[in-house]
């Protein structure tokens, strides 16, 4: 080989070390924070603790062959190998991914994703020249094959992991999170006389804010946030003993309800003064709003006393209809089968998500069970523990662990808070925000996650979706966020329809 040949090779040989010795030990020194990026992404987060390692063991392994003469061909290879799987990697990012992490380390965090892609590209070729030059006793032609079958493996082992994460992610998940690209974006709050809103209901242009300390109030105002309007519910009738008095908005009626009398009134949107259309028909825990006469109800069963989901239809006989075989029981029936219960804003389904087990059950109106989902996590029976008193009712003797926060739902996704981490996730943000998960109602799969950050030292307490905005209250903050990709694809009408006959 001549002498120019020979010290370009030591030059590229050079080129490496430096890049892999800077790179591998960038991510040792930030590791927590590397596999968390590893674990965020859509090709490698099903593998983030088995990766995490092996990327950096196998920079410094092609370090030390670069560094000996002797395997300074192997290591030229094994460059061009990792090499083509980084390209390929960036590539699938920005081609097929809906959201793009970042699990880089050092200097390349400064890039953007194409000049990633570049300068990876040009560390493709030059590994090849390397190749080419230092050549020794194998023919041009035998070199050129092997660079040919390592760009092809290398590639090929990318696209499959990718495959597979995704499969995994999506069906086989072993609780390993994606956060999506900023999906959703804070662009507007305003600030809330007190801390004890929750979201009554939304139509296309108002959202609807019920109170815990003055349940006799609903709050009306846009989807800016502007023209607050308070509305005092004054029932002629309302000598009852209230426990748990709760408004809900389905246009263009209010309903102001207490399933411990029971009792039920509907009022028209401005008028502050509800009829009574129920009276003790049913005692319930929650209620959606189906219709002006039809309600979903989750009762207690007088014959076993477990939690059983029943519709209310004022206008049949008998007008409460059971629906025992929806919930499930798995010790006692009760606190095993707590949930809550949600309507899906422009559909007709109905979504109740088990507050200690990884499920949630899509009915429609009519109450009929169309699908049993799973969320991400791996708590498939409730872990509670309870004890009976001696007037013969259960309570928990120890702290439970609790899967599902919160719901919300708008055509064919579901929106569920999460009160567990996953593997790789930050301690430090989940001190500063709650976790938003994403799934399908039609079919089985997870979108992904977003974080709804604290303000100050107030937590999200109830959100809510419609097609354009996600709302929350934080604290004494009412905040409105835009959506992003990927979710704006799912609340097109046209999309949508498509997407829920898969």
């Amino acid at each position: 080989m001549k002498t120019t040949e020979r010290k370009s090779a030591a030059y590229i040989s050079y080129f490496f070390i430096l890049l892999f010795c800077y790179a591998a030990f960038s991510k040792c020194y930030d590791f927590e924070d590397f596999q968390v990026q590893i674990a965020q992404s859509p090709l490698l987060s099903a593998y983030a603790g088995f990766v995490s390692y092996a990327v950096i063991v196998a920079e410094l392994l092609i370090v030390i062959l670069l560094f000996v003469p002797r395997t300074r061909m192997a290591g030229l290879y094994a460059s061009l190998a990792i090499m083509v799987a980084f390209t390929g990697y960036i590539y699938l990012i920005l081609n097929y991914s809906d959201f793009i992490p970042c699990s880089c380390g050092g200097i390349l965090e400064k890039m953007d994703w194409t000049e990633h892609l570049i300068f990876n590209i040009a560390c493709v070729i030059i590994a090849g020249a390397g190749i080419l030059l230092i050549g020794g006793a194998v023919s041009l032609r035998r070199r050129m094959m092997m660079i040919l079958l390592s760009v092809i493996v290398s590639s090929g082992t990318v696209t499959l992991l990718f495959l597979r994460s995704e499969y995994i992610i999506k069906r086989q998940n072993n609780f390993t999170r994606r956060f999506l690209l900023h999906p959703v974006l804070e662009d507007q709050s305003v600030k809330l006389d007190n801390e004890q809103y929750y979201f009554a209901g939304s139509d296309h242009s108002h959202i609807y804010l019920g109170n815990k300390h003055y349940p006799q109030t609903l709050v009306t105002l846009g989807h800016n946030l502007a023209g607050i309007k308070k509305l005092k519910m004054a029932p002629s009738d309302f000598n009852h003993t209230f426990r748990n008095l709760q408004v809900q908005v389905k246009g263009p009626y209010y309903y102001l309800y207490d399933g411990t009398v029971p009792v039920i009134y509907r009022g028209k949107l401005g008028n502050a003064a509800p009829k009574t259309i129920s009276y003790r028909d049913a005692y319930f825990t929650q209620l959606i709003v189906l219709d002006s006469i039809r309600f979903a109800l989750r009762t207690q069963s007088k014959a076993d006393k477990m939690f059983t989901i029943a519709r209310l239809d004022l206008t049949r006989r008998p007008k409460v209809e059971l629906y025992p075989g929806i919930l499930e029981k798995q010790m006692d029936g009760v606190f095993d089968s707590d949930g809550k219960l949600t309507s899906s804003a422009h559909s007709d389904t109905l979504v109740y998500a088990y507050t200690y087990r990884n499920t949630f059950l899509i009915m429609n109106n009519q109450l009929e069970l169309k699908r049993k989902l799973h969320t991400i996590d791996t708590t498939t029976v409730a872990k509670i523990q309870t004890g009976s008193q001696s007037n013969g009712t259960h309570k928990l003797i120890a702290p439970p662990l609790k899967v599902n926060q919160n719901i919300s739902a708008n055509r064919n996704l579901a929106f569920i808070q999460s009160d567990l981490m996953g593997k790789h996730e930050s301690v430090n943000a989940w001190k500063k925000a709650k976790v938003i998960d994403i799934y399908r109602t039609d079919k089985q799969e997870y979108i992904g996650s977003f974080y709804i950050y604290n303000q100050g030292k107030n937590k999200l307490t109830d959100f809510i979706v419609t097609d354009h905005y996600l709302f929350a209250i934080v604290g004494d903050q009412l905040v409105r966020y835009t959506y992003r990709k990927p979710i704006t694809k799912y609340f097109k009408p046209g999309e949508a329809e498509n997407l829920s006959k898969e």
